[in-house]
């Protein structure tokens, strides 16, 4: 129940001023899109789908650019200023975009630094200092200076992903910003060039060099005259109205221009959000890294009591000091994230991760253990636990770096937003500010979580705002109105770490005074005096209530769906919506996980999980593109390249799921007209397989000669390099029909014999029957051939996959209703069972009751039979290289499967580099999807099997990542159903010869029928 509130009036800084008009179409766009394409080296992308690319960045507004620029250096940043000077067009430079104050969006043409210019072009350890790119990815940095136990301090959840020409312009903080200050206290110079084409190098200015500079003239001259002048006129102001607090990042950075801060002209431009000028390298001070940390978390009775006790924290000098409430901890726990990490925090309702630093584990841990057991003698003391195990730290680390995605668009919760998410306060008076900013919350009816760098006093947050209702969005005002002068009234900052933008930079007068306001538009205008650099933020900037991406009114198209989006209350529309633009699909070639594979092999913001979301997003739109519908060409071209691996669906915060996405935009891109021949040859292969494999040992002749092989690969749309996939000679389901019935009086279990278990590699499907067995079960094998439709999926041939599932459903009835567990070998196919049936036939009980019912094989052994133990193999310690299936990773996790190798004892590496790149059939398709494979593969999976020692286990459940490593590596993977039949010969070997057997190589897993 929403309470009741007075007259809801915009805030004070607002009201009287309309909202701006809505800008005209720039006309000059093409002739200036033709004389940048002839005068660049880089990419000049002027089409529909592009702009619509870059129309959101990761905050609440939209604003369709003229067009994207991606310059390859700085000679092609020049020209495109120059050329957008000639045209009036405006200017926006922009790094990884995930700003969330809408400075990163504008009616401009957009300059894209992360695609090309991202070198660390030097790194000093002497001097501790780096000199970059703006496109530079922060980890790429930090990792460089590690090498010499140095960072760059600065370093926001988005560590991973934003880059550094963005945290210089929205003057970046996070964890370390307690050890290390802010952007603006680790830059040491700068490259920038203007609007209108000065290009200077600025820093710190003696005043001796400051006369000089302004004696010269000219245009650098004048600007440097200028801001002599609006320091000596502003100084006292400056002083007394900007807030002496860790974390003030609102605001231009007038403070630096004081005498007592040496004129520093560099980071006076820090924090002006591409406003005044364009970054073309920066010079960084880079600190002392602690090379061993240790983790105290504490646990208080709630995050206001939390907040109190930051203050004598802070007395132990810790070098991180974050903050959770419980309502977090409950998003996460809703959202099934991050379970280990959430294990790890003592019981209570508010959270302090304390971080110690040292030379040694010793001494970081000793620090931490002062601390805890100092703070166990005093009043309200915290529970505490020290974490200082491999990996512990970094699981909760995980689950407080994932809180903005995890806050949003939690199950069961009314949708969150930003645009009050980042107010800092003196750590001292942060306890009293967050009960008092919580009844504020309350007493206008919203609700959120309260996490964030409570060592500085900065709070995030995400809020339920009503942004589709002038009623709602009327509400939304007044409460910034009050919020902001409840952080004024505290001494704070509107903003402590994502900067002004367009969401707070209206009410910079509650913080500053009119007076500092209008030096804010002095220092803009002798920079940028046309005003052409990222117009209408910071500065005379537009309403926090216009450019919505939502807004009053809002009414995207809402077309019917083949698939069930449940989370999504069964609309295509807010499944596009879902995504928030953090752009964790961004991550780079050293980081782990899955997603986004395609992202990593071209560097494409439309080949990322965001950049599909938000192309979808804009179809629904159908302002910019999608007036075509399902068949726009844009949303089409970025999706081809997306290997529907799942990545997103487990690893994007926000749960972004493509490939079911992908697999719904094909189905209605295709409908009613022919798909290209791949589809139909990988599409429909179990089909295929069936017809072929009475003939196998003719067609697998066919495939080995040279002529016919080619033919049939151009006929079936495959990749020449790729070599056909060899037919069994004899099927499992052949093979299964001879063998005499084994544990009749068993418990059942149904093993489901996917395609390319019966006609490709029956070995797999043979091993599992004897694994089962062995464990006492009775496996049952449905009579007829069935398929989970996971190859249809990718073509989106959604009617015959539907049609699969009821087969399987009909043909597994009986078992379903009793009960029976379901074991699948591939992953993909339990993923189906899991995922894809329920977005098929949600309503259909026996649905829902087989996905509960299907396990993998590792999940059935250990949850089904928890008294069998497998025997350990021969040579315990033998080293296996693991490569995870992608649907494995996402759907069903990881940890049985660990658990059962490690009882076999086998010394086990899990790869950690994603995709393999074969994807099912993708892998297989000529063109780019083959090039993209072969990349993904060469990123981790195929060196490192290469690099294995021939006695070294390959382990690969699924079958297109078994063919990868085959056709890239020349080696073969087993499966484990192989590994634990192998164990089961070797006992047996060893029980009947009075001793273990010698150890066989992999390849002495045969099917029975060949040995």
């Amino acid at each position: 129940m929403t309470a009741p509130l007075p007259d809801a009036a915009p805030p004070a800084s607002v009201r009287g001023r309309p909202p701006r008009a809505a800008a005209p179409p720039f006309a000059g766009a093409a002739a200036l899109a033709a004389e940048l394409a002839t005068s660049l080296r880089g990419e000049v992308r002027f089409d529909a789908g592009s702009r619509a690319l870059y129309a959101t960045d990761g905050s609440n507004y939209r604003q369709v650019p003229i067009g994207v620029v991606l310059p390859r250096d700085a000679s092609d940043v020049a020209a495109t200023l120059a050329a957008c000077r000639r045209h009036g067009a405006p200017v926006l430079a922009r790094g990884g975009g995930t700003s969330l104050a809408g400075q990163c969006c504008n009616v401009a043409v957009v300059l894209d630094f992360s695609r090309h210019m991202h070198r660390l072009l030097e790194l000093d350890p002497a001097r501790r200092l780096a000199r970059v790119e703006p496109g530079i990815v922060l980890d790429t940095l930090r990792r460089a200076a590690e090498l010499h136990h140095l960072t760059y301090g600065p370093d926001p959840a988005s560590h991973d992903r934003c880059t550094l020409g963005g945290m210089i312009g929205n003057n970046s903080c996070g964890v370390h910003a307690l050890m290390a200050g802010k952007t603006v206290d680790n830059v040491e110079a700068l490259e920038v060039l203007t609007y209108d084409g000065l290009r200077l190098t600025v820093g710190p200015t003696s005043e001796e060099e400051l006369a000089r500079i302004i004696q010269e003239g000219g245009r650098r001259g004048g600007i440097y005259a200028g801001l002599k002048s609006l320091r000596d006129r502003f100084a006292g102001l400056i002083r007394e109205r900007y807030p002496d607090i860790p974390r003030r990042v609102s605001g231009y950075n007038l403070d630096q221009l004081l005498p007592e801060n040496g004129f520093h002209v560099a980071r006076a431009l820090v924090g002006t959000e591409g406003t005044c000028v364009t970054v073309l390298e920066a010079t960084l001070r880079l600190v002392p890294s602690p090379p061993f940390r240790t983790l105290a978390v504490l646990a208080y009775p709630d995050v206001y009591a939390a907040g109190d006790h930051v203050p004598e924290i802070l007395e132990w000098q810790p070098i991180g000091l974050e903050g959770l409430d419980d309502r977090l901890i409950g998003a996460v726990r809703k959202k099934g994230m991050h379970p280990e990490g959430v294990a790890l925090l003592p019981p209570g309702g508010g959270w302090l991760l304390v971080e110690f630093g040292g030379a040694s584990q010793e001494e970081a841990g000793a620090s931490a253990r002062r601390m805890t057991d100092a703070l166990a003698r005093r009043a309200g003391a915290p529970l505490a636990r020290l974490l200082e195990a491999p990996g512990e730290a970094k699981r909760v680390w995980e689950v407080r770096e994932s809180a903005l995605g995890a806050t949003s668009f939690v199950p069961g919760m009314a949708d969150a937003w930003e645009g009050w998410e980042d107010a800092a306060v003196p750590p001292a008076r942060l306890g009293v500010y967050l009960r008092e900013f919580r009844r504020l919350l309350d007493r206008y009816g919203y609700d959120c979580t309260l996490y964030g760098h409570f060592g500085q006093g900065c709070i995030h947050n995400r809020i339920d705002f009503d942004l589709r209702s002038r009623a709602g969005i009327d509400r939304f005002l007044a409460f910034l109105d009050e919020a902001a002068d409840l952080v004024v009234r505290h001494g704070g900052s509107l903003s402590g770490e994502h900067g002004d933008g367009q969401s707070r930079a209206a009410l910079l007068p509650k913080m500053f005074g009119p007076e500092l306001v209008r030096a804010f538009e002095e220092f803009k205008a002798l920079w940028d005096p046309a005003g052409k650099m990222n117009p209408g933020k910071v500065v005379r900037p537009y309403r926090p209530d216009e450019n919505l991406r939502l807004g009053a009114g809002h009414r995207p198209w809402e077309p019917p769906t083949y698939l069930h989006f449940a989370e999504d209350q069964g609309s295509f529309a807010r499944a596009a919506l879902r995504c928030v633009g953090v752009g964790k699909c961004r991550r780079q070639e050293t980081d782990g996980g899955v997603m986004c594979p395609s992202y990593l092999a071209t560097r494409e913001e439309q080949h990322s999980t965001r950049g599909r979301a938000h192309l979808l997003f804009e179809m629904l739109e159908r302002d910019v593109i999608g007036r075509q519908g399902w068949r726009d060409e844009s949303v089409k071209q970025a999706l081809d390249l997306c290997l529907a691996c799942k990545g997103c669906k487990a690893e994007c915060p926000v749960n972004v799921d493509m490939a079911a996405y992908k697999a719904e935009f094909l189905h209605h891109y295709y409908a009613g007209r022919l798909r290209p021949r791949s589809a139909y040859a990988f599409g429909l292969v179990h089909w295929w397989a069936r017809l072929a494999s009475p003939l196998a040992p003719l067609v697998n002749a066919a495939a080995r000669a040279p002529w016919l092989a080619a033919l049939a690969r151009l006929a079936a749309g495959m990749a020449p390099e790729r070599r056909i996939p060899r037919l069994a000679p004899r099927t499992f389901r052949a093979w299964w029909r001879r063998r005499p019935p084994r544990n009749l009086d068993g418990p059942r279990v149904v093993l489901w014999v996917d395609t390319f278990s019966n006609y490709f590699d029956p070995a797999a499907a043979q091993a599992a029957v004897a694994v089962l067995e062995a464990a006492g079960r009775r496996v049952v094998v449905p009579a007829a051939p069935l398929c989970c439709g996971r190859p249809l999926y990718d073509q989106g041939m959604l009617r015959l996959a539907r049609r699969q599932l009821r087969q399987a459903l009909a043909a597994l009835r009986e078992e379903i209703r009793a009960g029976t567990p379901v074991v699948g070998l591939e992953p993909s196919c339990v993923a189906v069972f899991r995922d894809e049936l329920l977005r098929q036939l949600p309503r259909e009980e026996d649905a829902r009751r087989l996905a509960r019912q299907s396990l993998l094989l590792s999940e059935f052994l250990e949850r089904e039979t928890p008294g069998w133990q497998p025997p350990r193999l021969d040579g315990a310690g033998r080293k296996a290289l693991v490569q995870a299936h992608c649907h494995h990773h996402a759907v069903m996790k990881l940890g049985a499967e660990m658990r059962l190798l490690g009882k076999l004892g086998l010394d086990v590496e899990l790869l950690d580099g994603g995709c393999c790149g074969m994807a099912g059939s993708f892998g297989f398709e000529r063109g780019l999807h083959y090039a993209l494979s072969v990349r993904c593969g060469e990123r981790t999976l195929l060196p490192a099997v290469r690099r294995a020692a021939p006695e070294t286990l390959i382990v690969a459940d699924g079958f297109s990542c078994r063919e990868q490593i085959a056709q890239g590596a020349g080696r073969r993977a087993l499966h484990l159903a192989q590994l634990l039949q192998l164990a089961l010969r070797q006992e047996g070997e060893g029980s009947a010869a009075g001793g273990p057997g010698a150890h066989p190589e992999p390849a002495a897993v045969q099917m029975e029928d060949e040995r």
